[in-house]
């Protein structure tokens, strides 16, 4: 009898999963649609198109959309400086924000309850607020004159408005690192720095790899930071640079070109989630506990 029960019970349980799995079905058919239709756009004509004939691809692959948009749309030029962006800002927030977390996690200070209620408070103010300031006191500055600088103002906007979620979501995640690790190290007399680089931060390989691709993705469709701060053509990121394109349709008309701009730049952060999946999986999770 109680055998028969759970058998019935865990059915229940399997029929009221199935509208979830139907919406994730569906939500997932949707997408690979959107995708597919966007890929099949990028290797056809821009009359094929219009003509709602992208499918069909009557007239073979072309690939020379790639070759075009990647270098007569210059969008070699916004993959550069996009790539650039992204992994100077990923790598200096993972060298201030890792040390931050930490210390915030595990040393009592006076004034960490204010810093961790300033960090959860800065993350819930949108960035238009802030933006007309910011960007006045930059302009003033007289630092956007020169490429070099105009870049390295980005680059630091971009490490410091991501700077509050990054140490929040490390410090959570340094939370779930037994401190057994350090008190071990602490009686071998190995010095607290050097415990947290040589120890905790490896063992939190898993949170640090997660919080580096939002932020890198996070960065690499940034837009209206970009908009305000950059000055020249020769500085745009991927973002701005496919809303140049879109503007310029209408007078170029290469909509094939445009899509396979897209599929360019859609590319590099689809295949970093596919390949460091399990770890962001592992990162959104937890971290090691003992």
């Amino acid at each position: 009898m109680k055998k028969r029960e759970y058998h019935s019970k865990k059915w229940l349980k399997k029929v009221k999963r199935i509208p979830g799995y139907i919406i994730l079905v569906l939500w997932v058919s949707f997408t690979f649609f959107l995708l597919g239709w966007v890929l099949a756009a990028s290797l056809s004509t821009t009359a094929e198109i219009f003509s709602g004939n992208v499918l069909g691809f009557r007239s073979g692959f072309h690939w020379e959309n790639y070759r075009k948009a990647w270098v007569s749309a210059n969008v070699s030029v916004f993959f550069k400086n996009s790539f650039i962006y992204a992994v100077s800002s990923c790598l200096l927030l993972i060298l201030i924000c890792a040390p931050y977390a930490y210390a915030l996690q595990r040393f009592e200070f006076r004034g960490k309850k204010w810093i961790n209620n300033a960090l959860a408070a800065t993350m819930g103010v949108p960035m238009v607020m802030v933006i007309i300031p910011l960007y006045t006191i930059v302009a003033r500055s007289g630092i956007l004159k020169e490429e070099l600088s105009n870049r390295m103002v980005l680059i630091l906007l971009f490490v410091a408005t991501k700077i509050p979620y990054t140490t929040t979501f490390l410090t959570a995640y340094f939370a779930n690192i037994s401190s057994s690790y350090e008190e071990a190290a602490a009686i071998e007399g190995c010095h607290p720095i050097k415990t947290f680089w040589k120890i905790v931060f490896p063992l939190a390989q898993g949170g640090v790899v997660t919080v580096t691709i939002f932020n890198f993705i996070a960065v690499w469709n940034e837009y209206f930071l970009s908009l305000l701060f950059v000055n020249s053509e020769r500085l745009r990121p991927v973002a701005l640079g496919l809303f140049s394109m879109i503007n310029g349709m209408k007078y170029s008309g290469d909509w094939s070109g445009l899509f396979a701009s897209v599929i360019i730049v859609f590319t590099p952060t689809f295949v970093l989630y596919l390949i460091l999946s399990k770890k962001i999986i592992g990162g959104i999770t937890g971290g090691i506990k003992g």
